[in-house]
């Protein structure tokens, strides 16, 4: 049986489970940020990623009572916007593109050390832009979300030798596009 753990909100929840529409307000407005930056790195769209958000705030509100303090909230909600974004790419059966114009990864990676200037999170982001929609997914589960390839092969239903592959492909991608922005990625 999982560990309950302490959530600093507990209040506000058990408030908001309660039907409280002002703790329900407080707890949106504590979590809609990073909520909405979880959303707009897999939807890649400003308008998307808000109603992925609002679509998520309430399927989160409607369960909360099945909320059971195994994990954070903000865990909790980050698995429902997540699952709702991928959902909702399922529904419209996006065409998940991957990097394909790399070679074949072989596990190998230099070791990267030392301050890089132009490694800023506003340039990966403009540079994650440039990737295909299926391998800025895998990208940002991995990398941002903290997903491992097992759970994004499932998630995808792809096989966790691809997510391996493609995460790197992208990663790659990304320090090619930064390179290509006139910064020196090495």
């Amino acid at each position: 049986m999982a560990e309950t753990q302490t959530d600093i909100h507990r209040d506000l929840i058990e408030l908001s489970k309660n039907g409280d529409t002002m703790a329900q307000y407080r707890l949106y407005q504590l979590y809609a940020k990073a909520m909405f930056n979880v959303a707009w790195r897999i939807m890649n769209s400003r308008e998307e990623a808000e109603d992925m958000l609002q679509e998520s705030f309430t399927d989160a509100f409607k369960r909360l009572n099945s909320f059971r303090y195994e994990s954070s909230l903000g865990t909790w909600l980050k698995r429902i916007v997540v699952n709702n974004c991928l959902n909702e790419i399922k529904r419209r059966k996006a065409d998940l593109q991957y990097v394909d114009d790399m070679q074949t990864y072989d596990g190998n990676t230099e070791e990267e050390a030392g301050y890089k200037p132009w490694l800023t999170v506003d340039n990966v982001k403009q540079a994650m832009e440039k990737l295909p929609n299926g391998s800025r997914m895998i990208f940002s589960l991995y990398l941002l979300e903290g997903y491992d390839h097992r759970e994004i092969a499932q998630i995808l239903n792809i096989s966790e030798s691809n997510s391996k592959s493609q995460y790197m492909r992208a990663r790659l991608k990304v320090k090619e596009i930064l390179k290509s922005m006139g910064h020196e990625a090495r």
